[in-house]
C-alpha cells in the first residue's frame, strides 16, 4: 500500500506553482484538474469521486492539484449539482458506473440507500479502519448511526448535532422596531411586517418575508415542525412509535404555512426553488428571513454586502413553541462517502482508496479542504484562521472541497478553529453549540424496517406531495389524512410495526 500522507513541502510547492491558476475554473463535470503539476510519479494511483456542487460551477483546479501533489494520486471529480445529485447518483448505480468513492446528498440519503447496501453494492469498511491513524479516530457514536445493521460502510463527514435557526435582515428589523422572534407568533409577525411594511424603505411593494426552498428537512418546514412540538422523524404516542406527519403538531405546521402561503408571506414557487434561489431572495434584498443552517449568515452576509451596501443580518435560534423551545437534531454526520464494489473491485484497491481519504484527515489536508491555502485564502493569528475577504474567490477554489471533507474538529488534531471577524458567524457558532441543551432526536436512527428500505422512498413521495399539496391549497384535512390512509396501505402499517418491533430487540 503506497503512503499518501501530505507534506508541508509538496503543498507549498504546489501552492506557489499554481497561484496564477486560481482564477481558472474548470468547464467540465467530472474533469480532472485542468493542469497538472510536473513530476508525477508513473505509478500514482487514480481515484474517481463523485461529489455534491453547492456552487453555480465547478471549482477551479487550485485544490485538486495540491491534493494530487501531496497523496500522489491522479484525481477525477465528478462534480454532480445539488439540484439533480440522486437522480445521478441513482442512475449511476442502477448502471454500474458509479465510481470509486460517493458522497451521499445528506444524511437522510442513507436511509434509501440501505437496501443497496444490504445487497453487496458497496464495500463494508468497518474492519479496516483500524488500520489507519487517522481514520481510526472517527467517533464509533457516530460511525453506528451511519450503520446498517450494526456494519460500517461509510466514513462521514462531522456535523454539529443541530445548526438551525433563523438568519434574518436586521436592519430591516431595526426599521421596522422588531426584535429576533421569541415565540411563533412573533416569527409570523416578522413575516407579516417584511411583507407589508415596506422594510427596505423603498416605497414599492417588493418584499417577502421568508425565503424557502424545495426541502421539507433542511428547508424552513422541518425547523419550524420542532418549534410547533412535532417529532423528529418519528415520535411515540401511546407507547408505539408512529411517523411524524401523523401526529397533531405536523398538521399545526402544514397550517402555518398554508397561512403563510395564502398570505403571501413566503415565495409562493418554494416547492420547486433551488437552495441557490432561496439565498439570492434573502441576498438581493427580496426577503428578509432564511430558515436553516444558521453558520449560512457567513456566505449569506458576504453577498449580500456586495448587493446592498449596509445590509445587516443576525441570527437566532430559540424560538418557544406549545412544548418549550427545542429544535430537531441530526445524527451527526452531514454526509459519508461510500466505496461501490462495481468501481473498487479487490480489497488491495480499496486499501488504497482508504489510504488516500485517511490523508484528507491530517491537519494539513483538512484545513486545505476547509480553508483553502494559506496566504490566499485566510491567515493564521492566534492560532485561528481568518479567512480573507475576497469571498468570490473561496468560493470558486475552495467551497466545493468542504463537501469531500471526513471527520471535522472533535476528530482532527490541528484542525483551525475559525476567527470571521463577522459578529453574526461567530454567533452563529456559539447558538448552534446552544442548540445542544434542546435537541429532538430521531428514535428509528438506528432501528430497522425492511418494509422502509424497500419501498420507502416511494412511501416518502406520498408524504412530501401531500404536505406541498396541503400547503399550496389543492387539498383540505379530509385529503391530506386520505394520502396518509394511502401510505399506511401501500406498506406504511408494516413499516410501523418493524421499527416498534425492531425498538424491542
Amino acid at each position: 500500500m503506497r503512503d499518501v500522507r501530505p507534506t508541508f513541502a509538496f503543498l507549498l510547492a504546489a501552492a506557489i506553482a499554481l497561484l496564477p491558476l486560481a482564477g481558472c475554473a474548470t468547464t467540465a463535470t467530472g474533469g480532472a484538474a485542468a493542469e497538472r503539476a510536473e513530476g508525477r510519479k508513473a505509478d500514482a494511483a487514480a481515484i474517481s469521486i463523485m461529489a455534491n456542487l453547492h456552487t453555480p460551477e465547478v471549482p477551479s483546479a487550485l485544490i485538486e492539484t495540491m491534493l494530487e501533489e501531496a497523496t500522489d494520486t491522479e484525481l477525477t471529480f465528478q462534480w454532480a449539482p445539488d439540484g439533480s445529485y440522486e437522480e445521478k447518483f441513482n442512475a449511476s448505480m442502477a448502471t454500474g458506473t458509479l465510481p470509486d468513492a460517493v458522497y451521499m446528498k445528506n444524511a437522510a440519503m442513507l436511509t434509501f440507500l440501505r437496501d443497496p447496501i444490504r445487497n453487496g453494492l458497496f464495500w463494508e469498511i468497518g474492519p479496516y479502519l483500524e488500520r489507519f491513524s487517522h481514520l481510526r479516530r472517527l467517533q464509533p457514536e457516530v460511525l453506528r448511526n451511519t450503520s446498517v445493521d450494526g456494519k460500517i460502510y461509510g466514513l462521514y463527514q462531522e456535523r454539529p448535532l443541530s445548526r438551525q435557526g433563523i438568519v434574518f435582515r436586521k436592519d430591516w428589523a431595526d426599521r421596522l422596531g422588531l426584535a429576533a422572534p421569541k415565540t411563533i407568533d412573533e416569527l409570523y409577525d416578522m413575516l407579516r411586517r417584511f411583507t407589508r411594511d415596506d422594510p427596505d424603505g423603498n416605497g414599492i411593494d417588493d418584499t417577502v418575508g421568508l425565503a424557502d426552498r424545495s426541502d421539507l428537512v433542511y428547508g424552513a418546514f422541518k425547523t419550524i415542525s420542532s418549534y410547533f412540538g412535532a417529532p423528529n422523524g418519528w415520535g411515540e404516542r401511546n407507547g408505539k412509535l408512529e411517523p411524524e406527519f401523523m401526529f397533531p403538531e405536523y398538521a399545526e405546521t402544514m397550517r402555518f404555512f398554508r397561512k403563510l402561503h395564502e398570505e403571501g408571506l413566503i415565495n409562493r414557487d418554494f416547492p420547486v426553488t433551488a437552495k441557490a434561489d432561496q439565498q439570492d431572495l434573502l441576498t438581493t434584498g427580496r426577503a428578509g428571513v432564511y430558515v436553516g443552517a444558521m453558520g449560512d449568515v457567513h456566505s449569506l452576509q458576504t453577498m449580500i454586502e456586495a448587493a446592498i451596501p449596509g445590509a445587516v443580518l443576525d441570527v437566532h435560534n430559540r424560538i418557544a413553541g406549545p412544548k418549550g423551545e427545542r429544535v430537531w437534531s441530526t445524527s451527526g454526520f452531514g454526509t459519508a462517502v461510500l466505496f461501490p464494489k462495481s468501481a473498487v473491485r479487490t480489497e488491495e484497491e480499496l486499501l488504497d482508496v482508504l489510504a488516500f481519504f485517511d490523508a484528507l484527515m491530517t491537519p494539513e489536508l483538512a484545513n486545505l479542504l476547509h480553508w483553502g491555502v494559506e496566504g490566499v485564502h485566510y491567515r493564521v493569528e492566534n492560532g485561528k484562521a481568518v479567512p480573507f475577504d475576497d469571498f468570490d474567490l473561496k468560493y470558486k477554489d475552495v467551497k466545493p472541497y468542504q463537501g469531500i471533507e471526513i471527520g471535522g474538529p472533535n476528530t482532527i488534531d490541528g484542525f483551525l478553529e475559525s476567527d470571521f471577524r463577522m459578529p453574526a458567524k461567530d454567533k452563529a457558532d456559539r447558538l448552534t453549540r446552544d442548540n445542544d441543551s434542546m435537541l429532538v432526536h430521531d428514535p428509528t436512527v438506528t432501528l430497522h424496517s425492511r418494509t422502509f428500505d424497500e419501498r420507502g422512498v416511494r412511501l416518502h413521495e406520498i408524504v412530501r406531495d401531500a404536505t406541498y399539496h396541503y400547503i399550496l391549497g389543492m387539498i383540505d384535512d379530509a385529503g391530506f389524512e386520505s394520502e396518509v390512509e394511502r401510505w399506511l396501505d401501500e406498506g406504511g402499517r408494516q413499516i410501523i410495526e418493524e421499527y416498534n418491533a425492531s425498538r424491542s430487540m
